[in-house]
């Protein structure tokens, strides 16, 4: 297997977009509770796991 060499790699422009994105989603009320994250993470490594949107739209959120 090869080795990302960028791994690891900070870049403030990236970070910064980052941030802002995530300001953003919070300003709007594109927040989940950490109750409902931690009930998806539960599901990590189970057979069908599947992404978060994907398992939100299943339990109806």
């Amino acid at each position: 297997m090869e080795h990302d060499r960028d791994l690891g790699r900070w870049d403030a422009e990236e970070d910064a977009a980052s941030l802002a994105r995530a300001e953003a989603d919070i300003v709007a009320g594109r927040v989940y509770s950490h109750a409902i994250v931690a009930e998806w993470m539960e599901t990590w490594g189970k057979p069908g796991r599947t992404s978060f949107r994907e398992w939100l739209a299943q339990r109806g959120g």
